[in-house]
């Protein structure tokens, strides 16, 4: 859930507040001019303290000032109580921008924060539903602004306009937050995998139940290394028939995921010793490339070895392994022997190991 745009826009109800109680005490001049200088010294704060202009305290300070002047000039405070109401107004105009529109401006403006993280199609859904609530919840709130700013008195229309849009959007993060809490009990006990972004970028963590659904396909890094002996011939492994993906096929030599926390150097070293026992070992860098199945997606980093210590299956979810031939390997594609990803993968490996061999 992404609510940078809605943080944005709270410090702008503070020198209404500061409007208010001044108003109260000296009259509505004195109030909108001590209103402004707080303005304009939250706004020169946050310039020295992130080296740039932010657009929403401008605009706080520019509708404060329009709408304080023409409360002055018409003697009339209907217009300054309106400017809450206008300025969620311009929140509602580009959430629904946002979600019906050619271009999602939340998530543009959220770059701000999140520098080029690409969100995940679970992810943008969750936000899109997450701005929809938002839209109906501040909707309903301009409309409780325009009733009490003319039918109510200036004390219940202070709680309306900032202390209740305070109190709702307190509800409803406290809502989130003890539902996502609940959620994160429920795959307590799982595996989690960390969630990166085509170039390996870490953006957030899911369990494998989740990963492996065949609906949420977020990105979630894994190791391979290729095996081979001096003689050219490659050490497959046979998959336990009790896998939940591609069961009793031929696959790579060592293959696994990275765990959250863990380095892709560290998830391979730890993978190899774990399926075939080789303790040292110089894995050389193939590249990486994302790999996409029926119930999950991957982002692949290759590597090869050539060694001829002898592998030894450790692994419960392995139930062969030997060295094979490139001759054998190429009869047996496309018969359904291997996995569809180490057949990919084997093109990809020749393809490398050739150039590799031209340096």
């Amino acid at each position: 859930m992404d609510f940078s745009l809605l943080k944005k826009l709270i410090p702008g109800f503070i020198p209404v507040f500061i409007f208010i109680i001044v108003d109260e005490i000296w009259g509505t001049e004195a109030g909108l001019y001590t209103a402004v200088v707080f303005g304009t010294g939250e706004f020169i704060f946050y310039y020295l303290r992130n080296k740039r202009a932010d657009f929403f305290i401008i605009l706080d300070i520019l509708l404060l000032v329009l709408l304080g002047v023409i409360s002055i000039v018409l003697e009339n405070k209907i217009f300054f109580k309106l400017k809450p109401a206008l300025i969620e107004s311009i929140l509602v105009a580009i959430i629904a921008f946002s979600l019906w529109g050619p271009k999602n401006l939340i998530l543009a403006m959220s770059k701000r924060y999140t520098g080029e993280i690409i969100f995940p199609a679970a992810a943008e859904k969750a936000i899109k539903t997450n701005l929809k609530i938002m839209l109906a919840i501040t909707s309903v709130h301009i409309l409780l602004i325009l009733y009490s700013a003319e039918f109510m008195s200036d004390a219940e229309w202070a709680f309306i306009s900032g202390g209740l849009f305070y109190i709702i959007f307190g509800i409803w993060f406290a809502a989130v937050f003890l539902l996502n809490f609940f959620r994160k009990r429920k795959y307590r006990n799982e595996e989690w995998f960390p969630v990166v972004d085509p170039d390996g970028k870490v953006t957030g963590a899911a369990p494998r139940s989740i990963c492996h659904n065949g609906k949420s396909k977020l990105l979630h890094p894994v190791v391979h290394l290729h095996l081979l002996n001096s003689k050219g011939e490659i050490f497959l492994q046979k998959r336990s028939p009790a896998k939940d993906i591609q069961p009793d096929k031929w696959d790579t030599s060592t293959g696994g995921h990275v765990a959250t926390g863990e380095t892709v150097e560290d998830a391979l070293k730890r993978e190899v010793l774990e399926e075939i026992g080789l303790r040292n070992f110089n894995a050389r860098f193939l590249g990486k490339y994302v790999w996409e199945s029926e119930i999950e997606k991957e982002l692949v980093f290759s590597f090869v070895c050539i060694s001829d210590d002898i592998p030894h299956i450790n692994s419960p979810e392995i139930t062969d392994g030997r060295f094979w031939s490139e001759t054998e390997i190429e009869k047996n594609l496309g018969k359904g022997v291997f996995t569809p990803n180490f057949e990919h993968e084997y093109r990809f490996l020749k393809e490398k190991t050739r150039i590799l061999a031209e340096k």
